[in-house]
């Protein structure tokens, strides 16, 4: 992925597909051998089984470093209360000598749903998984008014709302915070209520700041006051400033010209309970012990059993099977729920920014064994592919296959996806020229992403400017009134077309017209 690589993470589809459980969102499971038989326990992991991963786990991360090039890595198991492991490896910043060490801090991205399901968990225990959401966020409502008046915590962690897949994530690339991201998520189209799912950063959010306000406190100062506080997590925080100022921080880096350059910095402070959490290894660890051991910590209840244990349910169909003997993929609250070929329950999440970060937990709670890695480089399969062959070589003694190129495959597939059919580089040879640049200047309104502003220069260029801190963005003629220019930000898709209407009143973005939201209109 060179650049601002493009990635909408489409969970539950590419890799749930691919390997017959959940990624990305949803992460892969390994196959672990022969089902048991009815009603038999699945065979436990052993110590030596354990420990035989534990041991072979800093060859499998430097040579994934190796493979891949990714600058940082660090790396928490955790077994039967205990951890096992942990460690950093690599640097925090390219070109630069500091090490990755355990207490180096890493944005966590989506890895900050479980872990804002266990905040929900602690505040508010199992009845408030089922609370109304709109009576406690301003200004909060869904397409359809019924809907939007039973809509549910659970149904918005469990993304079983009917928002459309990411719903708001471009809002919040233009800079658009996030009351405003949450007040407008009225506008997009609704798939059947508790019927399909489609992953939402700021679904989650709504859900996450409904119990904030019912508590009267900032999400950022809940998550502290019920969790990192209690738990001793003091690295870890749910504002940007915070990662901002650690010292000991890992650098994003996505791959530029085949050099990781520490190129872009991301503030997800809008989406912060689905993808703004920073944290390190060392604190990780204490987090999956909590985990592990039903909400308590070395003897003291953090968070109530039963409402921890309801985040581990299955609640959506998130990736259908694809076969008649292929496995389905669910979601639970802030959780992918799986169960390999031993019927272990299968708990994961991963992370991923494509300016430059990528992260994944797995646990199996039954056998008390959970590995959590978190990497300093946009998704190029690493922080997958360490967990998957941690499983493989504990439940097998092998890896079963080379999970690196078949995971990024699957992100390289979805960065593709986003990108438009129409090559703007290259204009037609018999493209009819633009009109006057006068013809297309002046301001523009869509409901949805607030104003836009197309500027004519001087010299005949134009410029089209969006967002609330007007981003300009520089417009190419393509062919007749169709423009295009390169997006930028998380969900950057190369180029994209600005087409014109013929009388000059509207104007729609490609990138932005997804769910039918991107056309604006002048006045």
């Amino acid at each position: 992925m060179g650049g601002v690589a493009t990635v909408r993470w489409l969970v539950a589809t590419g890799l749930a597909a691919l390997l017959g459980a959940t990624a990305l969102g949803p992460s892969p499971s390994p196959s672990p051998g022969p089902t048991p038989p009815p009603n038999q326990p699945p065979p436990e992991l052993d110590a030596a089984e354990v420990r035989r991963a534990v041991d072979r786990l800093d060859g499998v991360v430097e040579a994934a470093m190796r493979r891949t090039g990714v600058p940082g890595v660090a790396v928490a198991v955790v077994h039967d209360g205990k951890v096992l492991h942990l460690k950093g490896y690599g640097v925090r910043k390219a070109g630069e000598s500091a090490a990755v060490d355990a207490d180096t801090v890493f944005q966590l991205a989506s890895v900050s749903k479980p872990i804002a399901s266990t905040v929900v968990s602690g505040a508010v225990g199992v009845d408030g998984w089922s609370r109304p959401v709109a009576p406690h966020v301003p200004r909060f409502a869904l397409k359809d008014p019924w809907v939007t008046s039973h809509v549910t915590v659970a149904d918005l962690f469990a993304h079983r709302s009917g928002l459309p897949d990411h719903a708001g994530d471009l809002l919040e690339d233009l800079g658009y915070d996030r009351e405003y991201i949450l007040s407008h998520l009225r506008y997009e189209p609704l798939a059947p209520f508790r019927a399909s799912y489609a992953y939402t950063n700021f679904g989650l959010t709504a859900a996450a700041q409904a119990v904030a306000d019912e508590k009267g406190v900032p999400w950022e100062k809940l998550a502290e006051d019920v969790l990192y506080g209690p738990a001793g997590m003091d690295d870890t925080s749910s504002r940007f400033e915070d990662f901002e100022k650690a010292g000991d921080r890992a650098w994003g880096h996505v791959k530029e010209g085949g050099e990781w350059k520490p190129e872009f910095v991301r503030d997800p402070d809008a989406q912060s309970p689905a993808g703004g959490v920073s944290s390190s290894a060392r604190d990780m660890a204490v987090w999956l012990r909590l985990q592990l051991a039903n909400g308590e910590l070395d003897g003291k209840r953090i968070v109530g059993a039963d409402a921890l244990e309801r985040t581990h349910w299955p609640e959506a169909v998130a990736g259908p099977p694809r076969a008649p003997a292929a496995r389905t993929g669910f979601y639970g609250l802030g959780w992918n729920v799986s169960y390999d070929d031993a019927g272990r329950l299968r708990l994961s999440h991963t992370g991923a920014f494509a300016l430059g970060a990528h992260t994944n937990v797995t646990m199996l709670p039954g056998e008390q064994l959970g590995i959590v890695v978190l990497t300093n480089g946009s998704p190029v399969g690493v922080a997958d592919a360490v967990a998957l062959d941690f499983f493989d070589i504990a439940e097998t003694g092998e890896v079963s296959r080379d999970w690196i190129p078949l995971v990024d495959a699957v992100y390289q597939q979805q960065a593709d996806e986003g990108r438009s059919d129409t090559d703007y580089a290259r204009p037609p040879g018999n493209a009819a020229p633009a009109r006057d640049a006068d013809a297309y200047a002046g301001t523009y309104r869509s409901d949805y992403y607030g104003r836009a502003e197309v500027v004519a220069g001087d010299d005949g260029t134009l410029t089209l400017r969006l967002g609330p801190e007007p981003q300009s963005y520089r417009l190419a003629h393509y062919d007749g009134d169709v423009f295009s220019f390169e997006t930028r930000g998380e969900n950057a898709v190369g180029r994209t077309g600005v087409t014109f209407a013929a009388d000059g009143e509207s104007f729609t973005v490609e990138y932005l017209d997804g769910e039918g939201l991107g056309t604006f209109t002048r006045g």
